[in-house]
């Protein structure tokens, strides 16, 4: 009798064991397994935004997207799980330093400074550039606007924490409001709720000129100069230079050539990153 209840204890503590163990998801967050065979318990939590073509949802609710994809092949073949965790771009410092997550990879635009004047790159640890970009203002087609003297006594909207924001911000004699989300901000034009917006230019060409935001356009000579992505971490960071050895194994082997063009955007993608070292 005493073996026949040891052995009912023993199993009752694998069963609690067993419900009771594993890594637990932030709130929210995208479950996405890698290509890996096994990830064990490695898991990392990538912070992102809905911003089509880098991290978006498909037709039947699945998160795809350029960075998406990337940060699947990176961290698969670093022997991870990815956890994808939605974030507000605002608080992507503040939930990178607590350790809500373990980078943030979703058009993070490195070479700038943020408003408070600190270069950005003083703040988190980036990877190689892997992506061009500019800020691009965004108008009603019929709005007239075309140069930034146009933009005197009118009202624009970005998105809150943005290098956008910023960018927005140097046009004289407008007013400004910030946004949790860049489509919000478009979607400020199209109500007439706002002049302008300035966006990043990948997302700019998913959405401008198509669909519910065909009235919109973007004006080419108020553009900025060129910018670059880079995927952040926590200053001191082990994962940085893992991660920049797998962008260099994947535009090496083609991988990166080809999800750039899936995601249309083989024009700013960076595949070599040889001048980066």
């Amino acid at each position: 009798m005493k073996k026949f209840l040891a052995l009912l204890l023993a199993l009752s503590m694998v069963f609690c064991f067993a419900a009771c163990g594993g890594n637990t998801a932030p709130e929210g967050a995208t479950d996405a397994v890698t290509d890996a065979a096994d990830t064990g318990d490695k898991t990392i939590v990538v912070g992102y935004t809905i911003y089509e073509p880098m991290n978006y949802l498909d037709e039947n609710g699945k998160l795809v997207g350029y960075d998406t994809e990337l940060a699947e092949k990176v961290f698969g073949n670093l022997g991870y799980k990815v956890i994808f965790q939605e974030i507000e771009w605002s608080s992507k410092y503040t939930d990178l330093d607590s350790g809500t997550i373990d980078c943030v990879w979703n058009g993070f635009t490195c070479n700038t400074a943020d408003d408070d004047g600190v270069q950005r790159a003083e703040k988190v640890d980036f990877s190689y550039n892997y992506m061009e970009n500019r800020q691009v203002v965004v108008v009603k087609a019929d709005s007239g606007i075309k140069t930034a003297a146009d933009l005197n006594g009118k009202f624009g909207v970005a998105e809150s924490g943005s290098a956008g924001e910023t960018y927005a911000k140097e046009f004289e004699g407008t007013s400004f409001k910030g946004f949790i989300k860049q489509t919000d901000c478009l979607t400020e034009i199209k109500a007439g709720t706002a002049d302008f917006a300035v966006v990043d230019a990948q997302l700019a060409k998913s959405y401008v000129g198509n669909g519910d935001y065909a009235d919109l356009a973007i004006v080419e000579d108020l553009s900025s100069e060129v910018e670059y992505y880079g995927i952040g971490f926590k200053k001191g960071s082990e994962l940085t230079a893992q991660v920049n050895a797998q962008l260099e194994a994947l535009g090496a082997d083609g991988t990166i050539a080809a999800l750039a063009e899936k995601y249309g955007v083989a024009n700013t993608a960076i595949k070599d990153f040889s001048d980066q070292k």
